[in-house]
């Protein structure tokens, strides 16, 4: 009997490995296909007489469905998790899923704004004190490709405008040094001077973006304002708190920046993760060639 086995091992992982509803849920999902698939297709009743083609027969249904690499990784996970539950418990005598290779996820290129649409999401008219936060926020960002939660979290004390610079604490807590452009430099002075104290009412708060009540920005309230500013300019094209951080690295990147210059600003461990950025720039420099070049 197939099933009861299936039964044991979430039982397993819900109580044993404590994991979340959503997780379990996840695997169940994978599994009953699975399971499906040797009962009702291969017609097998026992998890011993299960093989390691069986499980490459499996995966190969998943792809024809139009399932995704990423998809088909998380079953393969799935099942192995599985047979190494079957081997502990003395279930089967081998396990069939040893040596499957995982496929390759395909990596989306990120989006990013042309140089126009940046000039149009940074034109922030008014002298109100959260139109002079907004353009201070967006300059910033551009300027420096911080994640948003990098950004909400800085403090006035992490500003050093005199010597042209922002310090900031990414993942893990690793500190690093990001260049401030004159721009930037002159729209963030700007709301020091004539934007925030007046948000703060009098309060006391060490984080340097805040909202109209004087409290920290959330990300939640970073999105919402980037959403309506984005609209305002009229950008059509999707975008996302990461946007301008996307677009900040190609751009440095299409203008001749180097790569581990660049891969130090954006704090990536690994410069493998950078270089996304390169293909985004290829691509769009195809894109330019197709459209302009008279015998493309």
């Amino acid at each position: 009997m197939l099933k009861p086995a299936l039964t044991d091992f979430f039982h397993y992982l819900q109580v044993e490995r404590g994991l979340s509803d959503n997780t379990l849920k996840s695997y169940k999902r994978d599994l009953s296909k699975y399971l499906n698939y040797i009962e009702k297709v291969l017609q097998k009743t026992t998890w011993n007489e299960v093989v390691r083609s069986d499980i490459i027969g499996f995966l190969y249904t998943l792809k024809d469905d139009g399932n995704s690499a990423a998809t088909i990784a998380r079953t393969i996970s799935s099942i192995r998790l599985f047979h190494r539950f079957l081997i502990s418990e003395q279930m089967v005598n081998q396990d069939a899923s040893l040596h499957i290779e995982t496929p390759k996820k395909e990596r989306k290129l990120p989006d990013i704004l042309s140089t126009q649409d940046v000039e149009g999401l940074l034109a922030i008219r008014g002298n109100s004190p959260l139109q002079i936060r907004n353009k201070a926020m967006l300059e910033l960002l551009y300027a420096t490709g911080l994640r948003v939660t990098e950004l909400i979290s800085l403090k006035v004390s992490d500003l050093h405008l005199t010597m042209g610079f922002v310090r900031c604490f990414g993942k893990g807590s690793k500190e690093r040094i990001v260049p401030l452009g004159d721009v930037a430099k002159e729209a963030v002075d700007n709301y020091l001077q004539y934007g925030r104290g007046i948000l703060l009412k009098n309060g006391i708060e060490e984080t340097l973006f805040v909202n109209q009540h004087g409290r920290a920005l959330t990300r939640q309230g970073f999105w919402k304002i980037l959403k309506s500013i984005a609209k305002d300019a009229g950008i059509k094209k999707r975008i996302t708190p990461h946007t301008l951080r996307h677009s900040f690295a190609t751009h440095l990147l299409e203008n001749g920046a180097d790569l581990r210059s660049v891969q130090e600003m954006l704090g990536h461990s690994d410069i493998s993760t950078t270089q996304i950025y390169t293909h985004v720039s290829k691509t769009r420099l195809k894109d330019v060639y197709k459209s302009y070049h008279p015998r493309a």
